[in-house]
C-alpha cells in the first residue's frame, strides 16, 4: 500500500494514534466524507480494518462518542511509523529555537 495523499498520511496517523491510545475506538464525528471513503477502502483492501460500533456498545466520555473501530494490519503499522518519524524531522527542521542540553560528563575531568 502506498500514501499517496496528505489525507491519507493524516487518517492512517489518526488511526495509529486511536489505535495506541483507545484500543483502536474511534470518534465518527472527526472524520469527514473522504475519509470515511478512504477508511472504506483500505478496509477493503485488508491495509487497515475498520468499521461501525454496535450502539449498544457505544459508550460516550465527556460528551464523546467513540462509535467507529480500526485494526492496523503490520503493513499500516510500518507505514505510520515512517510517516510520524517523517513529519517529527520536518517538524523540527523549521523550530526556530535555540537547543540546550546538557553536555555529556568527561571521564577523569
Amino acid at each position: 500500500m502506498e500514501l499517496n495523499t496528505r489525507d491519507e498520511k493524516s487518517l492512517l496517523l489518526y488511526f495509529e494514534t486511536q489505535a495506541v491510545d483507545y484500543g483502536g475506538t474511534l470518534e465518527g464525528v472527526r472524520m469527514n466524507a473522504d475519509d470515511f471513503a478512504i477508511a472504506k477502502r483500505w478496509n477493503d483492501a485488508g491495509f487497515v480494518r475498520f468499521g461501525r460500533i454496535a450502539f449498544h456498545d457505544i459508550k460516550k466520555h465527556s460528551g464523546v462518542a467513540r462509535d467507529h473501530w480500526c485494526v492496523l494490519s503490520d503493513e499500516a503499522w510500518k507505514l505510520a511509523h515512517a510517516e510520524r518519524r517523517a513529519r517529527c524531522e520536518r517538524v523540527m527542521a523549521t523550530l526556530k529555537v535555540e537547543r540546550k542540553g546538557f553536555e555529556p560528563e568527561v571521564q577523569g575531568a
